[in-house]
């Protein structure tokens, strides 16, 4: 029996697993307990049990089991490691409890499987329990069964998915058990409250027998749902909201059927018998079609042939029954292949709608599902252009069906999905059917208008039925009524269903999810649903945007629509009725002068009209009578050029002060186009014609004046004319131009002979080049190559040019600001429109079935004609229309072309196809360009390069929405080929940190990216990577985590561990550019001119913004001018004028952004700048990040592709750097980043430029004392190094000369490694340099520059010693015999051992350069003239610029003549000078003495200025009050000065100012208390004259911070330091031992501050040094001080809060652990215990031991104490140490009573102790006075605290007398052998104050200014009692060594000794 119950003693994990049942059971409860202690879900104790809890649930004894059951539970419940047991414990679960006959197991096994789904493991769960249903015992299944139902319903469905339960539910019906059958039945109608009829489909299959008793349990769930409904009414709608639309695609029925594939099933003969003549034989090949198209859901395939014979079916049959079934087929395949479809949508479309010229009602029914179940596939814009053809077809029938199916497709539409682009032509079209003879056709369009105006609301509406009368208007809103939207309908259904679904119960799963995660993959109709609440219809009215958008600032066609309104008609009138109303508004002589004979009355008429013009209102003025007048004979033949200038002028002031109309235009253009190119009248007719342009609108007058210019004969006036249009173009804008008119134009003026027409003609080419952009160039391809020349030099010109701002033509014609309110809303207009006015030819003609077949021919020879035709039909056609027959399908098969020529052939095909087609390409992406895709996967690499440069020119054009649509880019994802995935996601990673938003459909790639990242490919798994953060950046981490779940757990935890890493590098998406720029003027810039991410101070929202101050105007460089002159409305464009735009600053000083970058890169934000050669993603980024700081044009030129315009920069950034300073070192890190990338640059003249701009750029840098930061030197030296291998001479020069440079604005040693990593390089002539340079370091900055140590240094160096390389052998040769130099022979030490060979090579060199010491040195200056080190001509030289070059090390080694280093190379300097001086010595002796001398004298003169200077202190420290931040920087200017009265007349005054003091931080305080205790124990200070004093005055100051200072603050500052000083080794005991009086003296200030600490964070820093420093660590230490004081402080604390203080525990994270909490609990005990005296007795005893001198009771008591320690074991050191200094204090103190007690051995070992530690003592207290510290340090240090507390009275608040203090006084002196006589007996020093001590103070109370100076200067202000009062006041009664005055009378006295020694 014994041995049976060996098991008790076991440890409980080896309980658990003990052979024994009651051992088990017993382990099992044991560790129940132990679990539900447990608090922390990530304590270490769960992971112990890890692997043993598969066997808590599959024990094999039942009762052990249950318990086992349990503790499995709760370990799940609990403990954060629960997730990884997961898989073996629910399949324990599965096959061991739900066996079980007790119903309490397979209970517990329940809720352990729903308590994993609970922690986030419902997948696994899930998973086991469906393999679970496999099982043979039936008891099994129903269990798995039952789990998965009560999981459904407490999680809902977005966590359990249905789609694998609902595929087993027929099964689990056809099964034998009834059990099983039930259990079925009731999963089924919970999945069926979840999903409602979804589920339908999917249980056809079921046998009926089974079948029949579903129905009676749907019924009674609709009961159930009616009785839900009305309790829920109320509540429900509640929680309807954001869930709804999301709710709708999970349960799509579509999502839980399996994909059917029917390809393979068509009849054989199908393509044949489709064909056949006989329509029987057609018929059984649709009806074949027809079954298999039943299957609700089909597999992605290739449909291409089959759509295409159903289609020829549709469009050619005769027979209107198979017409009919055709359009069934269509119908089917649609619905089965949903967004699959989508691709073949374009080339049915047509074929429906003209096939709806069918009257029969069965054929148009079908054809109408047909049509709808296709529309459903592909989206509008994508139809777009086919229905819009079909509309003007003639057949009413097709027009009234097709405006139906419009006004259907409206219904699924949102605000969002129907833009005004696409809306524009449907309305236009629309609107023509609305006046149409057959009623229906208006009918039907009237019912598209309503629907549109229902769906996008009013306000988007409006602008296109401007012309519509009223009666139209109200049918049209009249239908809008009564349309119900799709979109609505659903979310009404979602709510409804929300209802009454089940809430799921555990929270914890559902808010861990969450429900944005729903996945939107397949539901077309809802997909809009999601964007719908989002988009208001019409948008809410946009405040902030410029008004500009109005009038000339919106789109041509839409500015004809709106403006047409109000423009000015009037009708010609006779010349009659001109003259009458001519005559009553003019002088009646004007008239009749007007054909005087002559000139001079002619002129006097003139300008009496002129007059009488200027004064007529606006509204009485009768233009067209005024200018019939002007053009009366002698009109515009008119021969004096005076009268002429005048009749011009007015016809312009007519024009802009009349309401102008066409009619009057028409009248006067004629002659304006003659006089144009008149020299004398030419400028006067071009501004008529300007303001009869801003009448009448530009586009009209400038297409009238350009037809009547050709008809002329006179070039000049041909050239003139073009003249003034280019300018007009400039004023007004391009919008609305015809461009069609333009370019015929144009092209006749080219063809001219007269030069100055062609040149007119070129220039005006320019000017529209910057509109409409590089598609202008191919209408002029086929001009003579000469003349093409000057235009491509002409656009080039223009080239990165914006069009400017238009200044004109905005305000007399622009409609309300609200009209154009949502112009911004229309992304697709802007820069599409002038693309949409070019002329697109049609070439379906062209695309013959021959041609089709040739492309497909069997040889390739054919193959290759086929596709050069092709190639030429698009070339010659230029633009073409997007109609192109059966092209796409003959080049899709030959993107698979075994011959790799033809597969690049065509992809430069479709290239241009791309190009020529522009943005209506878009409907070919889904059946083309996959294909393109499928070819990045190709083996060979121009092919790949070839299919990537097609797609980029495809997705220009298309942008990527169309590209991410649909499952198809998941699908060549999904293709393992090595090549396609890396080239497919390369190109993903480039395109998605692009797009603002992306379809939803982008999550189907994620589980390939996953696969990706473990590709066995090593550059897949690369471009992975690189990708990832980019999805996640448009997905969501949360989704990205998701999608994890179903991956290997191996692959799971390596990808999330990816994931966490990308999140970091995520992007931030590209912000929605600003609503001003965001289009263009005149609508048409192309998108190249409109920056992603424009700059603030570029775009126009920053410019325009009505609150713009007018500096920030003025730096911006809009003129004054340009501003009034724009009136109210302003320009919208992107950048100002070409010349304005250069003006401003080129570099903008963002406040900290370069730490922010610096930051960025840290935290891996960005990427690090390291590379072998600049990839893209880096350039980008650099793009990025200057884009904020770096003038836009600017930035243009640096990135262009040509090196002509990075030289351009290069000069404009060396004209600036003098002048914006600031702004260079702003952006300096990007600059240099930028020039490293410019050392990759092949161009040789960029390289020299780069490196003259750097040489400014490190003299700049130096002469203003700048440094270079780590971040900015790493990613620039590595690259500059590379180029010092240079073959070029000249720029290995230049190298060299800015390495030197760098010296001085980065340390030498820093820079050593850099160039050792160069001394690695494969380029032989880079490491001879690179080793010449370390030589040269070596020997201006000494060893000290060789990193990491000296030795390691040399011994890599003198590797290259064995160099094949001649140059680089002699290069480490030199740079070792250098060191020798330097160095000596220990060179030979450090260089290690050499091969015999190198050594004596080494040898031979040292001893040659030996011979000559002298001419090394000189040799080296010789090769190297930047190293010449003239002192006096060095600052010349830098100033002259890089014309020659010098260093200014020396100089700058003066500078610094405090650094040791440089003093030391002075010094060899100086050696070599005094050899020339002492062979002229003469003059120099001469004259030497003379400057020095003179110097003197001047020095001399001031002597006088300390005194002031140290008397003003306190009286202008009092007028200061006012102005904190000066008084701080005054008193801390006193402390730095270089004067040590001063410095100790200031320490003083530093803590004077209360409020201030109490304004420092724990940092603050922290660095302060160590400066200041750090220079207390200086030995330095010693040596000084004053050193007394200043330490003194150091003592005071610490008295006054620990007093004034915030007393959390110092007192946490305390506990930091003393921690700090214990745990560093090198910290002096001395350091440690005067924090902790510090401490004590806080400690007796307790009592008094006590309210006003924070004690919570006080115990947090206790707790904090406790863990650092332990009980047992503590007592390591040497001296039992540490401890002592850390009980002290804890004893007074809870002396002082009493129990009270538990509660202060806050901030520690666990108490429990926290040795704190278990000391203050010992001690409250300990203080319950005792009476209050006895407590204030240890109190007395902790806090001041100094001050014990008690009666006879306390020291009994009190030795009692340390006698009981020494008899302890653990204690007995403590306790001698106790009484040894006891014994030292008091030195008359009896011991023998306690020791007689005792026996002889226990006395003899406490004498030997005494004198261990006496003999300890005294060796460490000599241990100081050796090292300089002198013995007065003690007395400094303690006594004046004691002495100031002592004049407020003891801590326990009783009165001591005078006495106390003295006899304290005594005993420390004594104790420190202090004598006060040799003080005063010093030697003064003659020597200088030495230098260090200064700028320590100084040094640590900068963090002090710092801080003080951000206070604010309106804080109160306490009035303070003058310096000396405050002095005295502080030192209370202490003697007068401290007392302040005579501190000052002492300084008084040193001062006149001072000043007697000087005279």
């Amino acid at each position: 029996m014994g041995d049976d119950s060996e098991w008790v003693k076991l440890p409980v994990d080896q309980k658990c697993e003990h052979k024994l049942w009651k051992a088990r059971l017993s382990g099992y409860e044991e560790a129940l307990k132990i679990f539900q202690k447990i608090k922390d879900e990530k304590s270490p104790e769960w992971s112990k049990f890890l692997g043993l809890i598969k066997k808590f649930v599959t024990d094999s004894n039942a009762v052990v089991q249950l318990k086992g059951l349990e503790a499995a539970l709760v370990y799940v419940e609990n403990a954060h490691v629960a997730g990884k047991t997961t898989g073996e414990v629910v399949s324990g679960v599965v096959s061991k409890v739900f066996n079980q006959p007790k119903a309490k197991a397979k209970e517990l096994g329940i809720e352990i499987c729903l308590m994993y789904i609970e922690i986030e493991k419902g997948e696994a769960v899930q998973e086991e329990l469906l393999k679970g249903l496999d099982n043979k015992n039936p008891k099994i299944i129903v269990a798995c069964i039952e789990t998965l139902r009560k999981a459904l319903s407490e999680f809902g469905s977005k966590i359990i998915l249905l789609k694998p339960i609902i595929k087993v539910l027929p099964k689990l019906f056809e099964s034998r058990e009834k059990a099983v059958r039930d259990e079925a039945k009731l999963i089924a109608v919970e999945i069926y409250r979840w999903i409602r009829d979804a589920l339908r489909p999917p249980l056809q299959s079921i046998n009926s027998v089974q079948t029949a008793p579903k129905p009676s349990r749907f019924r009674s769930q609709q009961e159930l749902e009616a009785k839900l409904e009305q309790q829920q009414s109320a509540g429900g709608d509640a929680e309807g909201g954001g869930d709804d639309g999301d709710e709708v695609p999970q349960i799509d029925a579509y999502e839980l059927l399996e994909a059917v594939e029917i390809l393979s099933k068509l009849p054989k003969d199908f393509y044949d018998k489709i064909e056949a003549k006989k329509w029987q034989e057609r018929k059984e090949a649709l009806e074949a079609v027809e079954v298999l198209v039943k299957n609700p859901k089909l597999e992605a395939g290739d449909y291409a042939d089959l759509v295409k014979a159903l289609k020829k079916v549709v469009g050619k049959d005769t027979n209107v029954m198979l017409v009919a079934l055709a359009a069934k087929c269509l119908t089917g395949l649609a619905v089965g292949l949903r967004k699959k479809f989508g691709q073949y949508a374009g080339h049915v479309v047509p074929t429906i709608l003209e096939k709806f010229k069918e009257k029969k009602p069965q054929v148009v029914q079908a054809l109408q599902e047909a049509i709808d179940a296709i529309f459903l596939t592909t989206t509008l814009q994508n139809i777009s252009e086919d229905v819009l053809a079909v509309m003007d077809n003639k057949n009413p029938t097709i027009k009234q069906q097709t405006s139906l199916f419009i006004a259907r497709s409206f219904r699924h539409c949102t605000a969002s999905t129907l833009p005004k682009s696409l809306l524009k032509p449907f309305c236009a079209a629309l609107l023509k059917h609305i006046n149409d003879s057959a009623p229906e056709v208006r009918d039907a369009a009237f019912e598209a208008l309503g629907t549109a105006l229902k769906v996008v609301g009013e306000k988007a509406v409006n602008p296109f039925l401007a012309d519509v009368d009223k009666l139209k208007l109200d049918k049209i809103k009249e239908c809008s009524e009564k349309v119900e939207l799709i979109h609505g309908k659903k979310a009404g259904l979602a709510a409804d269903k929300k209802e009454f679904k089940p809430v799921p119960g555990r929270a914890a799963a559902s808010g861990a999810t969450g429900d944005k995660d729903t996945k939107d993959i397949s539901a077309p109709k809802p997909g809009p649903l999601k964007k719908a609440p989002a988009t208001k219809p019409g948008g809410p009215p946009k405040k902030g945007k410029p008004a500009a958008l109005g009038g000339a600032g919106s789109t041509g066609t839409k500015n004809k629509k709106g403006l047409e309104t109000k423009e000015i008609v009037e009708p010609e009138l006779s010349i009659e009725v001109c003259e009458e109303k001519a005559s009553a508004v003019l002088p009646a002589t004007c008239i009749q002068l007007l054909d005087s004979s002559n000139w001079k009355e002619r002129l006097a008429c003139m300008e009496e009209f002129q007059k009488a013009v200027e004064l007529m209102d606006r509204t009485e003025m009768p233009c067209q009578a005024l200018v019939r007048m002007l053009a009366k004979k002698p009109g515009w033949k008119e021969t004096n050029f005076q009268v002429m200038q005048m009749k011009l002028h007015i016809v312009a002031l007519i024009a802009q002060k009349g309401n102008f109309s066409k009619t009057s235009a028409q009248i006067v253009l004629d002659g304006l186009v003659d006089k144009i190119g008149d020299v004398k009248c030419g400028n006067n007719a071009k501004e008529a014609m300007t303001a009869i342009a801003e009448a009448c609108m530009l586009p009209w007058t400038a297409e009238q004046v350009m037809s009547m210019a050709f008809l002329q004969k006179n070039p000049k006036n041909q050239s003139e004319t073009l003249n003034w249009l280019s300018n007009a173009i400039k004023e007004f804008g391009f919008s609305g131009l015809n461009v069609k008119a333009f370019i015929s134009n144009v092209k006749t003026a080219l063809a001219a002979t007269n030069p100055a027409v062609r040149t007119s003609a070129i220039t005006l080419l320019g000017v529209m080049y910057l509109y409409v952009g590089p598609s202008l160039r191919m209408f002029f391809e086929d001009e003579k190559p000469a003349l093409l020349s000057q235009i491509d030099a002409e656009f080039e010109k223009m080239q990165g040019q914006n069009p400017p701002a238009p200044t004109r033509g905005i305000s007399k014609h622009s409609t309300s600001g609200t009209d154009e309110g949502e112009d911004g809303d229309e992304p697709d207009d802007g820069g599409n429109d002038v693309v949409d006015l070019l002329p697109r030819t049609e070439i379906s003609d062209k695309i013959t079935s021959e041609l089709v077949s040739k492309i497909g021919d069997k040889n390739w020879k054919i193959r290759k004609e086929g596709l050069d035709e092709v190639a030429g039909i698009i070339n010659e056609a230029k633009f073409i229309q997007p109609n192109i027959g059966e092209l796409p399908t003959a080049l899709k098969g030959r993107l698979n072309d075994s011959n790799k020529i033809l597969v690049q052939q065509t992809l430069n095909i479709l290239q241009q196809l791309a190009v020529a087609m522009g943005p209506n390409i878009k409907q070919h992406v889904k059946n083309l360009g996959i294909s393109i895709i499928t070819v990045l996967g190709d083996s060979k690499n121009n092919v790949r390069a070839a299919a990537l440069a097609t797609v980029n020119a495809w997705a220009e054009q298309t942008g990527m929405k169309e590209w991410l649509e649909g499952e198809d880019l998941s699908e060549e994802l999904k293709k393992e080929n090595p090549f396609l995935r890396q080239e497919l996601l390369g190109w993903l990673a480039e395109k998605l940190p692009t797009l603002r938003s992306t379809p939803t459909d982008l999550i189907l790639c994620v589980p390939h990216l996953y696969s990706c990242l473990e590709d066995r490919n090593g550059d897949v798994r690369k471009k992975a990577q690189d990708a990832l953060p980019f999805f996640m950046m448009h997905l969501g981490y949360e989704k990205m985590a998701k999608a994890t779940g179903k991956l290997k757990p191996t692959s799971k935890d390596q990808v999330l561990a990816m994931l966490e890493k990308a999140k970091a590098n995520m992007p931030a998406k590209p912000a929605a550019p600003a609503k001003a720029t965001s289009k263009s003027v005149g609508g048409s810039a192309p998108a190249k001119f409109q920056p992603a991410s424009a700059p603030v101070e570029d775009s126009v929202s920053g410019t325009v913004e009505p609150k713009l101050d007018p500096k920030k105007a003025k730096a911006l460089g809009v003129s004054s001018k340009a501003k009034t002159a724009q009136g109210k409305k302003v320009p919208s464009k992107t950048s100002l004028k070409e010349d304005e735009d250069k003006s401003g600053p080129i570099f903008i000083v963002v406040p900290n952004g370069k730490e922010q970058r610096m930051k960025d890169e840290k935290g891996l934000k960005v990427l690090k700048w390291n590379f072998t050669t600049p990839r893209d993603e880096y350039i980008e980024q650099l793009k990025t990040q200057m884009s904020s700081c770096v003038a836009k044009w600017l930035q243009d030129e640096m990135f262009h592709s040509d090196f002509q315009h990075h030289n351009k920069a290069l000069a404009v950034m060396v004209d600036h750097l003098e002048s914006e300073k600031e702004g260079v070192i702003g952006c300096l890190d990007l600059i240099l980043k930028w020039l490293t990338l410019r050392f990759f640059d092949t161009n040789t003249s960029v390289l020299m430029k780069a490196l003259e701009y750097l040489k400014l750029l490190f003299t700049l840098l130096s002469e203003e004392e700048y440094h270079l930061t780590e971040n900015e030197a790493s990613s620039f030296i590595p690259y500059l190094i590379l180029k010092v291998g240079e073959p070029k001479d000249v720029i290995r020069k230049d190298v060299r000369a800015i390495l030197n440079r760098m010296c001085l604005v980065y340390p030498a040693s820093k820079m050593f490694p850099f160039i050792m990593e160069g001394t690695k390089s494969k380029n032989s002539k880079q490491r001879a340099e690179c080793l010449e340079e370390l030589g040269c370091l070596v020997e201006s900055y000494g060893m000290n520059v060789c990193q990491p140590t000296p030795g390691k240094a040399l011994k890599e160096i003198a590797i290259h010693i064995g160099d094949r390389d001649n140059a680089v052998r002699n290069a480490a040769l030199n740079t070792i015999v250098t060191v020798y130099n330097v160095h000596g022979d220990q060179v030979f030490k450090l260089i290690g051992t050499l091969s015999e060979k190198d050594m004596s090579m080494l040898e031979e060199r040292i001893k040659r350069s030996a011979k000559r010491p002298s001419a090394a040195p000189v040799k080296q200056v010789e090769e190297r003239p930047q190293r010449t080190q003239s002192a006096s001509s060095n600052t010349n030289m830098l100033r002259k610029g890089p014309a020659e070059d010098m260093s200014s090390r020396l100089n700058q080694a003066r500078s610094m003549s405090g650094h040791p280093e440089a003093a030391q190379m002075v010094r060899r300097e100086f050696q070599l000078d005094l050899d020339e001086i002492e062979n002229d010595n003469g003059t120099v002796r001469c004259e030497m003495p003379e400057l020095v001398q003179h110097k003197l004298d001047d020095i001399f003169e001031p002597v006088l200025i300390p005194e002031p200077k140290i008397r003003a202190v306190s009286p202008h420290f009092d007028d200061m009050h006012s102005n904190t931040a000066s008084t701080i920087n005054f008193i801390i200017s006193q402390v730095a000065s270089g004067d040590i009265n001063t410095s100790i007349q200031a320490l003083t005054q530093l803590f004077q100012i209360e409020s201030l003091a109490r304004e420092a931080s724990t940092g603050v305080l922290k660095d302060l208390m160590h400066g200041l205790i750090t220079l207390m124990l200086d030995s330095r200070i010693e040596d000084l004259e004053e050193g007394q004093q200043v330490i003194r005055s150091v003592n005071l100051l610490v008295v006054k911070v620990l007093e004034k200072s915030d007393q959390t603050n110092i007192l946490s500052a305390l506990l930091v330091l003393l921690q700090d000083s214990l745990l560093a080794t090198a910290s002096s005991p001395k350091f440690s031992e005067l924090v902790m009086k510090c401490l004590w003296r806080m400690v007796r200030l307790l009592p008094d501050t006590i309210n006003s600490i924070n004690l919570d964070r006080i115990l947090l820093d206790i707790h904090i040094f406790m863990k650092v420093f332990p009980k047992e660590k503590l007592k390591q230490c040497k001296s039992e001080f540490p401890i002592r004081t850390l009980k002290t402080l804890l004893h007074t604390l809870c002396k002082l809060k009493g129990p009270k203080i538990l509660d202060h525990l806050t901030m520690i994270d666990n108490k429990n652990e926290s040795e704190l909490e278990a000391h203050l609990c010992r001690m409250m005990k300990h203080s319950m215990d005792q009476t209050g005296s006895k407590s204030d007795k240890e109190t007395e005893k902790g806090a001041s031991r100094i001050d014990e001198k008690s009666s006879k009771a306390k020291v009994n008591d009190f030795l009692a104490e340390i006698f009981k320690k020494i008899g302890s074991k653990e204690n007995t050191k403590e306790g001698l140490a106790e009484l040894y200094e006891y014994k030292k204090k008091y030195s008359d103190a009896d011991i023998e009573p306690f020791l007689k007690n005792s026996s002889q051995f226990f006395q003899s070992y406490v004498e030997r102790g005494l004198r261990v530690i006496e003999m300890e003592r005294e060796g460490k207290g000599r241990i100081p006075i050796s090292t300089g510290i002198s013995p007065q340090m003690e007395v400094t240090c303690v006594p004046t605290p004691t002495s100031t507390v002592s004049s407020i009275g003891n801590t326990n608040g009783e009165e001591v007398g005078p006495s106390v203090y003295l006899e304290r006084l005594k005993i420390l002196r004594q104790r420190c052998g202090l004598d006060n006589t040799k003080q005063d007996d010093r030697p003064p020093l003659t020597s200088l104050l030495s230098k260090p001590a200064v700028p320590t103070v100084a040094s640590s109370t900068d963090m002090l200014h710092s801080k003080l100076s951000q206070l604010r200067e309106s804080r109160e202000q306490h009035q303070h009692s003058d310096l000396d009062s405050n002095q005295t006041h502080s030192s209370g009664t202490m003697t007068t060594s401290s007392s302040s005055t005579a501190n000052i009378d002492d300084l008084k006295k040193r001062l006149e000794r001072i000043k007697s020694s000087r005279k």
